[in-house]
């Protein structure tokens, strides 16, 4: 039987292959629409000349982090940073087996089990050997540990490099949300590039941060290339709009 090929693709073969024969094999919750887009983006920065690594706070058991890791160009790798200790001390190991099972060799990736309101980002930098153009951030779902790990990756990022905040808008955290404003307020240099959209309707929505002086860059090449799965209403980050990715892109209809 053949696969089924996921409704969004990234571009990049060994991403789409994994988004279409692993990934719902991987235990998780992180959408495979989000990852399509997220690895689209990652190709995007390879054609932009944009280099570095990419990182990721709250890697579980591979889910999300092995399509990061396929989408990077030869010579980079994926960080996975985790406490590994939820539900149980094998997370870790079922992490790494995820990732041979998958494609992802020793030589492409590096595992640190730490929290990450301990790791500065001279740490940070030195145990990848340079800065982060993809800094994925799922980890501790409160409004301080948010605050503190986009402080982290901001302090590791690459000239041209994005941030990934997961579970935006969902309705079990509804204050990570302020600290997402107030993290604008304190970097005017970053601006909110685009809202990813999952498959289902838990609001859990995915914000991209880039900085504002590749905002224009990225916004023209996604109009382009992913036309089909942006939702004509846009979002509205004052003062500015956005584009938002989804797979339903039709607007209500008036009653």
């Amino acid at each position: 039987m053949a696969s089924e090929q996921p409704k969004a693709l990234s571009g990049i073969p060994a991403v789409d292959l994994y988004l279409a024969e692993g990934y719902r094999a991987v235990p998780g919750m992180s959408s495979q629409f989000a990852a399509a887009i997220t690895c689209g983006l990652m190709r995007i920065q390879t054609s932009l000349g944009i280099t570095g690594h990419a990182a990721e706070i709250g890697t579980f058991q591979g889910r999300f982090f092995i399509a990061l890791a396929h989408a990077l160009a030869p010579g980079e790798r994926a960080l996975g940073i985790d406490r590994f200790d939820w539900p149980d001390a094998n997370v870790l190991d079922r992490f790494e087996e995820n990732c041979r099972n998958h494609g992802i060799s020793p030589e492409q990736r590096i595992t640190w089990k730490a929290d990450s309101s301990e790791i500065s980002a001279e740490e940070l930098l030195h145990r990848l050997g340079g800065p982060v153009r993809l800094f994925h951030i799922d980890g501790e779902h409160t409004r301080a540990a948010l605050s503190q790990d986009l402080e982290l990756a901001t302090a590791t990022l690459a000239e041209g490099g994005l941030i990934v905040l997961d579970d935006m808008l969902h309705p079990g955290y509804p204050t990570l949300i302020l600290a997402v404003h107030e993290y604008l307020q304190k970097h005017p240099e970053m601006a909110v590039l685009c809202v990813i959209d999952r498959e289902t309707l838990t609001a859990a929505s995915k914000f991209v941060l880039c900085q504002q002086a590749w905002f224009k860059r990225y916004e023209s090449v996604l109009l382009e290339e992913y036309q089909e799965h942006i939702w004509p209403m846009g979002a509205q980050f004052e003062p500015h709009w956005c584009l938002v990715f989804s797979l339903d892109t039709s607007l209500p209809a008036l009653e």
